[in-house]
């Protein structure tokens, strides 16, 4: 009997070794999250990359948990159609029924938790309850009293337990009938409190509050490790370490499905790997989601090279899309024979959606009849667009035609909605390289790494309006720039390594540490006066000349202005600059 005891004993003892030793071992955990969605059940109308649609997400998320066993798949809010934010929005009518469709989608996508976003109450509180009360989902919000409505849930993946917890912005209360909300930060911390009392090993929070009080909650509150935001249309990185939490960003509009594998050892996240796939139409629709899909709700979902699509029985199973054959619309384009710049297509491809039968046509500057557009449309930059008047006859007019100006048979289209890459009236200066940047973008140690061979013109991204200036990052950006511009006027072969310094430690107020040998007194005195909003004055001209607000922006050898998203590759750029 004894022995038996004994045995036992090891038995036990065994046991939990073996459990100790597996929890410790690295593991994977990978995170799928949507966001701002906004009713987006079918792929954009966009002129490049018509991505999304939730038949394609459907088939994608099916593909993502066989390959990851060990999965949650989360929505940070904003998944019903209508308001302000919704870019397809028709009526109420039809609004609400695309809703119900993309809420339907979720269930049958399995979807673990979903916050409660503002838009969750475009169609009023009792639609809102009433229809996610009949869902198998779990609706999340800490700071929102509503029945099928919970603070937070726990799932427990691969051995690790996870703490999900939903937050809603108070501006919700506008549209939500009298439902209670309370302040979000005390009502998160308490979650985060409660889930850890519960031995909670990873906070995730569903967060709709906008990415500043994202910020002030990763300060204030303690535990959270993971926030899946909202509220972000901007085309930022997807994910960003903020401390220890990890800061995530859905695609808009549910164009790409976000993915963030965590590699847990010993149930905390060790590293982690973020990634965004495409919703192409490389991805096949998803049956079952197809068969509930209507096929319509809009003649913008219908389709068809050199047709005209038409809608009918909108939104409903029985809605089909019936095509006739497009009327021919022109488009006549003037563009510069030598422009390595000037990129027409996707300004084409957008019109070829709004006309289904356009007709496209160029003329290569410098030419007369090229010359002609350009007197008589007062024409400043290429390329230019021209539409033919036929096009008045169209549906799509109407939306347009505030942007067009019309002379003899053709409409110009304004150059702010088109843009535009060649000046025509700039005296062209070989080699010359104007860079427009801010150094409080991410991204600007590593341009300046990129384009100090090219030995750029540097200028602020600064403007003045009423003998005040003001920037992207207000007073703070400003008096860098004043300090900047005086460098470059008193210690002209250090300015360089002054903003490559700065643009490294630009948190930093130790502005000092980067004006090595400077007299630092000289830098202050002169920012701090006259002479130094005289030098940012002169070194912003050329913004304000060429309404240039964002950036990176590139002018070269006076004529060709481009814009690049982040960093470009320096041998592009060489390309470019060098050709």
């Amino acid at each position: 009997m004894k022995n038996l005891k004994f045995w036992i004993v090891i038995s036990i003892f065994a046991f939990c070794s073996l459990g100790c030793m597996f929890n410790s071992y690295a593991k994977e955990i990978t995170i799928i999250y949507t966001g701002q969605t906004h009713g987006m059940i079918y792929p954009c109308s966009c002129p490049i990359e018509p991505d999304g649609g939730i038949a394609r997400r459907a088939t994608l998320i099916k593909q993502l948990r066989k390959e990851h066993s060990d999965n949650l798949l989360l929505d940070s809010g904003d998944f019903f159609a209508g308001g302000l934010m919704d870019e397809y929005t028709q009526n109420t009518e039809l609004d609400s029924q695309r809703s119900l469709v993309n809420l339907k989608a979720m269930e049958l996508m399995k979807y673990d938790a979903l916050a409660i976003g503002d838009d969750e109450f475009n169609f009023g509180r009792e639609f809102f309850q009433e229809n996610i009360g009949k869902l198998k989902l779990a609706f999340l919000s800490c700071n929102l009293k509503s029945d099928n409505v919970s603070p937070f849930i726990i799932k427990e993946i691969g051995g690790t337990k996870i703490g999900i917890i939903g937050v809603t912005t108070v501006s919700a209360k506008q549209k939500a009938g009298g439902l209670e909300f309370s302040d979000p930060k005390t009502t998160v911390s308490s979650a985060v409190s409660q889930l850890q009392k519960k031995n909670v090993n990873i906070i995730v929070l569903l967060s709709q509050l906008g990415e500043n009080e994202d910020l002030n909650l990763i300060n204030d509150v303690k535990g959270i490790d993971i926030i899946i935001e909202s509220h972000n249309k901007a085309q930022e990185e997807p994910s960003v370490k903020v401390g220890n939490t990890l800061l995530l960003r859905p695609s808009w509009e549910g164009k790409r499905l976000d993915i963030v594998t965590l590699t847990v050892e010993g149930n905390k996240i060790e590293k982690y790997k973020s990634d965004e796939t495409r919703l192409s139409d490389q991805v096949p629709d998803d049956p079952d989601i197809l068969s509930m899909l209507p096929k319509c709700f809009s003649d913008n979902n219908c389709k068809k090279e050199g047709f005209a699509g038409m809608c009918k029985d909108s939104g409903s199973l029985k809605s089909q899309c019936e095509f006739k054959k497009a009327n021919e619309v022109r488009l006549l384009i003037i563009t510069p024979k030598e422009c390595i710049v000037c990129e027409t297509t996707s300004v084409a491809n957008f019109f070829k959606k709004q006309f289904p039968g356009l007709s496209v046509s160029y003329i290569y500057y410098p030419v007369k009849l090229a010359d002609s557009f350009i007197k008589d449309f007062d024409v400043s930059g290429l390329p230019a667009y021209f539409l033919g008047k036929e096009a008045e006859k169209e549906k799509a007019f109407d939306s347009l035609k505030g942007n067009l100006k019309f002379k003899g048979d053709y409409y110009m289209v304004m150059p702010y909605f088109s843009g535009f890459s060649y000046l025509l009236n700039r005296q062209k200066v070989k080699g010359k390289l104007d860079v427009f940047l801010s150094l409080y973008d991410k991204t600007t140690a590593q341009l300046l790494d990129v384009i100090k061979e090219f030995n750029p013109e540097i200028h602020f991204l600064a403007i003045e309006e009423t003998n005040k200036f003001d920037a992207p990052h207000g007073e703070t950006e400003i008096e860098e720039d004043l300090r900047g511009v005086c460098v470059k006027k008193y210690y002209p072969g250090h300015f360089w390594d002054y903003i490559s310094c700065r643009s490294k430690n630009i948190d930093s107020t130790w502005w000092e540490d980067c004006a090595t040998n400077l007299d630092v007194n000289k830098i202050a005195s002169c920012a701090r006066g006259d002479e130094g909003k005289t030098l940012l004055r002169e070194n912003t001209g050329l913004n304000k000349e060429l309404h240039i607000v964002m950036g990176p922006s590139y002018l070269l050898d006076n004529q060709e202005i481009f814009g690049s998203k982040g960093v470009p590759a320096k041998e592009e750029l060489k390309r470019i600059i060098k050709r």
